[in-house]
């Protein structure tokens, strides 16, 4: 996918749902808009979660659907 489409469907994502109530259907939203930014999502996901402590440091999460 094109630069422009992966842009154009992350604001689609965030029009749609970004008013949502409930942190973890707020999550969903950003996880969906990563998936939509990054080529590569589970390398991403991984590196997020890489910190000072090692390589789950953080936790990423995919929270809920609306």
């Amino acid at each position: 996918m094109e630069s422009e489409e992966r842009i154009k469907k992350a604001l689609e994502y965030i029009h749609k749902n970004g008013g949502i109530d409930g942190g973890h259907h707020k999550q969903w939203v950003l996880d969906q808009i990563v998936r939509c930014l990054v080529e590569d999502y589970e390398t991403w996901v991984r590196e997020y979660e890489d910190g000072e402590e090692g390589p789950e440091t953080y936790k990423w999460d995919t929270g809920i659907a609306p």
